[in-house]
């Protein structure tokens, strides 16, 4: 497999995990709060811990508790 296969394997992988931990969240949000954090850190040179950072940093941009009545 290519880096770049593996990222999006990754990036499917934490959306769906995140998909499933906030489903009160609009799948569009969740989505593109994968890919900004994808972005932020596609470039770091150790790969190992990629998906954790990514999936860390897109529960960080989506809304808190309080703010997701708004997204459903």
């Amino acid at each position: 497999m290519t880096a770049e296969s593996d990222d999006a394997l990754a990036i499917r992988q934490v959306a769906e995990r995140l998909m499933k931990a906030h489903p009160q969240l609009d799948a569009a949000l969740v989505e593109s709060s994968v890919k900004t954090a994808y972005e932020e850190l596609r470039y770091a040179r150790v790969r190992t811990y990629l998906p954790v950072l990514m999936e860390r940093r897109a529960k960080d941009l989506l809304p808190c508790d309080e703010q997701t009545e708004r997204y459903t």
